[in-house]
């Protein structure tokens, strides 16, 4: 039997002209099993999701790992098909697109993948990674106005024009996701998921790849979905930031409010293990109990109240709703907001 669906109406405080909305998404992956391979059982992968991102904006999501925020991300651009739910971008449902329509909307939503190893091709010069898309979507009439618009985007994100003859095993891992980066920017998209374009690189290079995903907001007008499970690397970039467990989104709120009063009392854990550089300020440490629940079968009612500090019995029976505590602030709890 479905959960009811968690659905938070349009944000207020949010940018006026919506980019995006997520409406209920939800995606269960099937389990096989058997000589016949039928499905035993389902990963329930995201669970009810709704959020909306405005025109310019970045909205951080956030969360332990396998929590569902990459198969989110996958979703809306449908490189994961959904089971069901709404992905709305500029007035159109994404997951009612056929083939045709769906291609043509590649050039709108890009994706900046987490790995800048795996996601590259090893066998292809970075001339040829960053040009594949402007062949596919038609944006370089000749071999020489490809080239000079290779060249244009690898010096946008600090690389030399000379790079475009080299293969990525040649690069850093910084300066591979900088070429990832590039091919995204190439067919001048208007939205970009960043899944975990940091998690994998020192922190000395990630505060240069966060920097130069600001600058390139700034100069070219991008809105972002940035996916961390680190609230420590999204304080900075995000607008808003949008707190997900176990599929289901449980916080939402403009960043600042978010660190500065947190209500969920999973968001206050998870903000509770952010380091503070300044030694001579305490903060306590919140401890969860037992591990994540197994997505197979996630517990009724609040997911969250097998480890919650403040659960009471019937946060095992009644699913919260999220909603708005204050203007911007959603939290989805039946004793918080």
């Amino acid at each position: 039997m479905n959960a009811p669906p968690i659905v938070a109406p349009i944000v207020p405080g949010a940018p006026a002209e919506e980019l995006l909305k997520v409406r209920d998404l939800r995606k269960r992956f099937a389990i096989k099993g058997g000589i016949l391979s039928r499905t035993v059982d389902q990963v329930h992968a995201v669970d009810g999701v709704s959020f909306e991102i405005g025109k310019g904006e970045t909205l951080g999501l956030v969360g332990e790992s396998g929590c569902g925020k990459s198969t989110t991300g996958r979703c809306i651009l449908r490189l994961i098909e959904p089971s069901s739910g709404e992905v709305w971008f500029q007035g159109n449902d994404v997951t009612k697109m056929d083939h045709g329509a769906l291609q043509a909307l590649r050039r709108d939503m890009q994706i900046i993948f987490q790995d800048p190893y795996a996601s590259l091709n090893p066998r292809l010069k970075v001339g040829a990674i960053i040009g594949e898309a402007l062949t596919i979507h038609k944006l370089a009439p000749t071999q020489k106005a490809m080239e000079d618009r290779v060249v244009q985007l690898l010096e946008t994100v600090g690389l030399q024009p000379d790079h475009m003859h080299r293969f990525p095993h040649e690069f850093s891992g910084g300066q591979r996701q900088r070429i990832g980066i590039a091919r995204a920017l190439a067919v001048e998209p208007k939205l970009i998921v960043c899944d975990e374009p940091v998690s994998a690189l020192d922190v000395s290079i990630q505060a240069q790849v966060i920097n130069l995903l600001e600058d390139l907001q700034e100069q070219f007008g991008l809105t972002y979905l940035f996916i961390a499970h680190d609230l420590s690397v999204v304080e900075h970039i995000s607008t808003r930031v949008a707190v997900m467990y176990l599929g289901r989104v449980v916080e939402i709120a403009p960043s600042r409010e978010l660190y500065d009063n947190p209500l969920h009392p999973y968001t206050e854990a998870l903000l509770s293990a952010v380091p503070i550089p300044d030694p001579t300020v305490k903060r306590k440490r919140i401890m969860l109990q037992g591990d994540v629940p197994n997505p197979i079968r996630p517990p009724s009612g609040c997911h969250f109240h097998t480890r919650c500090p403040i659960a009471k019995p019937d946060c095992a029976q009644r699913v919260p709703e999220l909603r708005e505590s204050k203007p911007g602030h959603w939290v989805s709890c039946h004793y918080r907001g």
